[in-house]
């Protein structure tokens, strides 16, 4: 009989959780660099560059990956030997080691999950509650897989009942093109195949956390039927030239993860949910010896890139950029941007929108006559920070309220990551707009250009309240420009061309 100690526990998860925010998995990063290393479109190794620089920054700093730290999901495996010495259930020690990560004062997490989802959608300011599936198994110790699931990348998971007959790699490469780049490419798949529509979703997640080694299975080739799915998907996903952040290349997933379950006669249920490039998961286990000890990777695992992009790129003052200079950025040029720019994503844009909508003034801080504003909810700052990271949100989300804020506000210009709809896209071309790209998973890195960071607007909405930053040399991508020319839309066209002609190039 092996005791579990409720101090022991919660102890466990919160270290768990701190640990996964500022250390990638190595074989990410091994990963990561490989499809680096081999890429060809300068725009896509630009942006992995970025990332692979900020993962080791934040290792070395111990600070969030990205500025989502995501909802907590965990799966244990407990075994019917186990006794517990707790005078609290389960799900509340969990809960009680998210709330300990994500207020520790040395590394404050961002709290981003709201209760009352349906309605008034109101912070829980803690992080709480977890997602928490338990399995009760044989044997004396507790199995443990943790992971703080980003909100970008969980957006664009799918579902399909299709029919026995039904070819799931047809659905996979129908779907994969429709989730844009908010799931911060490249990363990879999880796919669950089988059971019922929710044992489909939960094995889909799993598969997010298992090891990455499609380059030892395409070493090897395969044994098995999922081996083989996997082995066609990632070379086929890859074929699509989506590339890292959406901007075209060759790597598009670095692996692609299926989990499978017995299902009945009529269904093939099938669920596929990415995980992003600041993929954060870990494995455990507790035998009652105390609490677990993770052990820091050596930074000699990580590459030492150094990103040359400023070389090549255009410097633009915020200050006194006009609409004349904005109409002659290109698709897919590189921009440092210096100067002052004004925060706001979902809840700002709504409150924004709904008092221009009732013919109410905006308040006197929040003037956007020919300034950009940058979609990001920052984590707070700690020690002499100015600013937490503060990496880009999903900018399709703020597709719908675009047109108002070009129309009345005088906004010049927007900052997001990834794609826009075509309503953003006609918005922007109609106002002679633009928008830029900034690169998803490298929050810390895009912090060390914020000088300055205050809140100005709309306090009570916690991450959400509008900042203004001062920024100096912030790396940029045109992604639509003036014209309404989406990058997004014409360069994945191009590396799908250009890959086709490649042959055999993801089984190196």
């Amino acid at each position: 009989m092996t005791i579990i100690r409720k101090d022991d526990f919660i102890q466990s998860i919160a270290d768990s959780l701190q640990f996964i925010s500022y250390y990638h998995p190595l074989d990410f990063i091994q990963a990561l660099n490989t499809a680096y290393q081999k890429e060809q479109s300068q725009a896509a190794k630009d942006a992995m560059a970025q990332i692979l620089i900020n993962s080791r920054l934040c290792a070395e700093g111990h600070r969030p990956i990205c500025q989502d730290t995501g909802i907590v999901t965990v799966f244990l495996k407990i075994g019917m030997d186990v006794q517990w010495l707790t005078d609290i259930s389960v799900t509340e020690m969990v809960n009680e080691g998210v709330r300990r990560a994500y207020s520790l004062p040395d590394n404050i997490l961002r709290a981003s999950i709201l209760k009352d989802p349906a309605g008034k959608r109101i912070n829980t300011k803690d992080n709480t509650p977890a997602v928490v599936h338990m399995e009760v198994v044989m044997g004396n110790t507790i199995d443990i897989e943790i992971a703080a699931k980003g909100g970008g990348s969980e957006a664009k998971a799918k579902f399909v009942m299709l029919n026995p007959s039904d070819s799931i790699v047809d659905w996979v490469l129908k779907t994969v093109p429709t989730m844009g780049a908010g799931w911060c490419p490249p990363g990879i798949l999880g796919i669950g195949i089988g059971g019922t529509a929710e044992k489909a979703m939960i094995l889909a997640k799993q598969a997010c956390m298992e090891p990455i080694d499609i380059q030892e299975l395409i070493a090897r080739g395969a044994s098995n039927t999922l081996e083989d799915l996997r082995l066609e998907l990632y070379e086929k996903v890859n074929a699509l030239g989506i590339g890292a952040q959406g901007l075209g290349g060759l790597t598009t997933v670095l692996d692609i993860k299926i989990k499978d379950y017995p299902t009945h006669a009529a269904n093939k249920p099938v669920a596929l949910i990415p995980n992003c490039a600041a993929t954060r998961h870990l494995h455990f286990v507790l035998d009652g010896s105390g609490p677990a000890e993770f052990i820091p990777p050596h930074l000699e695992d990580w590459p030492n890139i150094v990103w040359e992009g400023g070389v090549n790129s255009r410097r633009v003052n915020l200050d006194t950029v006009t609409r004349a200079e904005v109409a002659t950025w290109k698709p897919g040029e590189t921009l440092l941007l210096s100067g002052t720019l004004l925060t706001g994503r979902d809840a700002a844009h709504k409150r924004m929108v709904d008092m221009l909508d009732r013919g109410e003034q905006l308040p006197a801080a929040l003037n956007f006559c020919n300034k950009f504003i940058y979609y990001v909810g920052p984590v707070d700052p700690v020690r002499d920070e100015v600013v937490g990271p503060a990496g880009p949100t999903t900018a399709t989300r703020m597709d719908k309220f675009t047109e108002t804020m070009l129309a009345k506000t005088g906004l010049l210009g927007m900052i997001g990551k990834a794609e826009r709809g075509q309503e953003a896209i006609d918005a922007i071309k109609k106002h002679q707009s633009i928008y830029l790209m900034a690169v998803g998973g490298a929050a810390y890195l895009v912090s060390k250009a914020i000088r300055k960071a205050r809140i100005i607007a709309f306090e009570d909405l916690g991450m959400e309240a509008i900042h203004e930053f001062v920024v100096e040399d912030m790396p940029v991508t045109v992604a639509v420009d003036s014209a309404g020319v989406s990058v997004h839309q014409t360069a994945p066209k191009i590396w799908q061309s250009i890959i086709g002609k490649i042959p055999v190039i993801q089984s190196e």
